[in-house]
């Protein structure tokens, strides 16, 4: 049975990470794994996480299994972070659950909307790759609308005119803040406008939350999240501690539901317990009580907002920099200043990013999308340069 089994196109990124560690070139760069890197292109273990190791490795007293919800100290000390502390459970209309990583979050939340009778999954183009792979595999059907303008601001006639053409009952993806691969947000104002055309048109928004923290801080970050929760009846939000707390390879993430009322989440979370116990049965532990730890302890938590505070202004610093370079040969780095989060797309075309390949050492995805974390004092000015030899 197995020989009916096609081969597969190996992962685009997972191939670039090849290329990038067979070149021999001393000054090469990577721009296209999606993990912050520091000014001497480390990738560190949070102080604050690390603290909150030791204290689990003294204090840990069993390994049993948790359940398919998780660690739930962990997913309601990251709640007020994501929905605001002066009401996070919208009047007791929010429940979580602990997942692998933001993609298990996602793709429970997929399930859940599919399971639910959701007819179409919309959702804004360039987006994340694994977003419509999930949507493929689970079977439900997509429709996509512009997220992004050639300028590089948020393409606002595209999502309202998506909102308008969809059908009550579909399901809307919309990304928190960080916007991958983009960095184009939508400002606070244009929130304000999404959120209520969003309840007008009964959809149920799907907010992908993978990055807060890294645009312009933990609560800035959550804005659209919590405009829209006080705008419709009913949310699903995935969150990732990936990147706000270094935790890629712990795979730590959580899934938050909103309902109507308060007496139908129990219903609603038992299907979402069903569909991971079929899933992944119990989620991975450490990071989760990690972070736990971190948000139980003021100063783990003071720490832990002050790492996260130097790799935001980090990547800023970068961006202000390529924003700086303007008009750089035949394309405009303008845009890059005013973006969030690790990533952007540079409209480079496929003979070009294969010239800063082959010809500069330079790597990131065929799309044009770059980490800017991956760019340094060292060798910022070897991208700009390098940028304006092959587009110029």
């Amino acid at each position: 049975m197995l020989d009916n089994l096609e081969q597969q196109p190996a992962d685009a990124l997972l191939a670039l990470i090849k290329l990038h560690n067979a070149d021999p070139r001393a000054d090469k760069i990577d721009l296209g794994v999606g993990v912050y890197r520091t000014g001497q292109g480390e990738t560190p273990v949070f102080g604050a996480i690390k603290a909150a190791e030791k204290k689990l490795v003294e204090t840990q007293d069993s390994k049993a299994y948790l359940g398919p919800e998780g660690d739930m100290g962990f997913v309601e000390a990251l709640m007020p972070y994501v929905f605001g502390k002066d009401a996070p459970s919208m009047g007791g209309r929010i429940e979580g659950m602990q997942t692998p990583g933001g993609t298990g979050s996602l793709r429970l939340a997929f399930a859940m909307a599919k399971r639910a009778g959701i007819r179409c999954m919309w959702m804004g183009n360039p987006t994340w790759p694994n977003h419509p792979q999930i949507c493929k595999d689970l079977g439900i059907e997509m429709k996509t609308f512009s997220h992004a303008t050639p300028d590089g601001v948020a393409d606002m006639d595209g999502i309202r005119g998506a909102i308008a053409e969809a059908e009550p009952g579909d399901a809307i993806l919309l990304h928190g803040c960080c916007h991958n691969p983009t960095g184009i947000d939508y400002s606070s104002a244009q929130w304000d406008e999404i959120a209520p055309l969003l309840a007008e048109a009964k959809l149920l928004p799907i907010i992908d939350l993978a990055y807060q923290g890294l645009g312009h801080g933990m609560e800035e970050d959550a804005y659209g999240v919590r405009r829209v929760a006080v705008s419709v009846p009913e949310l699903l939000v995935t969150q990732s501690c990936d990147k706000n707390f270094g935790l890629y390879r712990d795979r730590t993430g959580a899934l938050y539901v909103m309902t109507a009322e308060p007496d139908q989440l129990p219903a609603v979370m038992s299907n979402a317990h069903a569909l991971a116990r079929a899933n992944w049965s119990q989620p991975p532990d450490h990071g989760a009580a990690a972070v736990r730890l971190v948000l139980e302890d003021e100063k783990l938590t003071a720490q832990w907002l002050d790492e996260l505070d130097q790799m935001r202004e980090r990547m800023r610093q970068v961006r202000a920099k390529l924003g700086a370079a303007g008009k750089t040969g035949g394309v405009d780095l303008t845009p890059l200043g005013g973006q969030n989060g690790l990533f952007s797309i540079i409209p480079f075309t496929p003979e070009q990013v294969q010239a800063m390949r082959e010809k500069h050492g330079i790597y990131f995805a065929g799309s044009g999308r770059i980490n800017v974390a991956g760019l340094t004092a060292g060798n910022i000015d070897q991208f700009i340069e390098a940028v304006a030899d092959v587009t110029g």
